[in-house]
């Protein structure tokens, strides 16, 4: 590991947080999946839905349970709208009862939606044909609708980096360390990747509720590959804003350690980032990571994911 950085911690005044939100806000600031607890009232209820953000952010099984959910409802809705044009209304509805009209309209629905046309089941009365019309148009303009999103997801370059569920404070060097683990979940190639850690506090004469926001000088703040694991270190020595602090004191101060991670991912050509946070109970004092490293019998090195929170206690001199 490369020495520590001879430079004293920069005390930042506003991360963009605002006044309100650093002095007021009793929790914490920046959830472990990189979202901000802050909450945006009196919009327009559709500006203030946004399904396109809120579609793209959603994990590939919700996002394709919640498509899977709409199409069925869509369907179901049509199928109703079907049996009340009348017994007329589609072709094969004068022989059957309400529930089996239910069915034969649900199917024809998935047909017109699809523009499949097997020509099996048709509209037979203008009732009937109308609600064709507007179905097809939603199911145009639906299936392009999905058909973007999908197109965005797996074009939008994003930083698959899972963070170590938590930080501890380890021996390090004759002194001690707050430390963290992060590894590529990805067989992309990212380089120049750098972090940036900022402790947000309450300020130590206690006499305001403002934050203080400190950036901790790191042990390395950038590696120029990453393809396997990197442990980022904070040095806690003189220059060190956690030098002769306890826990209790971290825990007065209801500390939070914001995490920036910055790197240009080669596979998209552009730069990609994602965030964290550890609150004072996510930091385990007196522990050490333990290797999440094995060699197979090629020689190759390898990383066990699963042993990337795995740790050992140890005494803290």
């Amino acid at each position: 590991m490369a020495d520590a950085v001879q430079q004293q911690p920069q005390d930042i005044n506003d991360l963009g947080f605002g006044s309100v939100v650093a002095r007021d806000s009793r929790q914490r600031l920046l959830n472990p999946d990189g979202t901000f607890n802050v909450r945006r009232e009196g919009l327009p209820f559709w500006q203030s839905v946004s399904l396109y953000q809120f579609s793209l952010g959603l994990t590939w099984p919700r996002f394709l349970s919640y498509v899977g959910v709409v199409y069925i409802l869509t369907n179901a809705l049509f199928a109703v709208i079907y049996v009340a044009c009348g017994a007329h209304a589609v072709t094969g509805f004068e022989t059957e009862s309400v529930e089996l009209r239910l069915v034969t309209a649900f199917f024809f629905s998935v047909h017109t939606l699809a523009t499949i046309g097997y020509g099996s089941i048709s509209p037979a009365n203008t009732a009937a044909n109308i609600v064709v019309t507007i179905e097809s148009l939603v199911g145009l303009l639906g299936f392009a609708l999905v058909a973007g999103i999908v197109f965005a997801r797996f074009a939008r370059p994003r930083a698959d980096i899972k963070f170590s569920d938590h930080a501890i404070i380890a021996p390090y060097r004759n002194i001690t360390a707050l430390m963290f683990r992060i590894v590529n979940q990805r067989k992309n190639e990212i380089v120049d990747l750098r972090a940036t850690v900022i402790m947000a506090r309450r300020k130590k004469d206690r006499s305001a509720a403002d934050r203080d926001f400190v950036q901790l000088e790191l042990e390395r703040a950038s590696v120029v590959f990453f393809p396997l694991t990197w442990t980022v270190v904070h040095p806690i020595n003189d220059r060190s804003p956690l030098q002769g602090l306890t826990h209790q004191d971290l825990v007065a101060q209801e500390a939070e350690f914001l995490v920036l991670l910055n790197g240009f991912d080669e596979t998209f050509s552009q730069t990609v980032h994602t965030r964290s946070s550890y609150l004072v109970e996510d930091v385990i004092w007196g522990a050490k990571f333990k290797s999440v490293f094995t060699r197979a019998d090629d020689g190759k090195v390898a990383v066990d994911v699963r042993m990337l929170d795995e740790i050992e206690r140890m005494a803290l001199d």
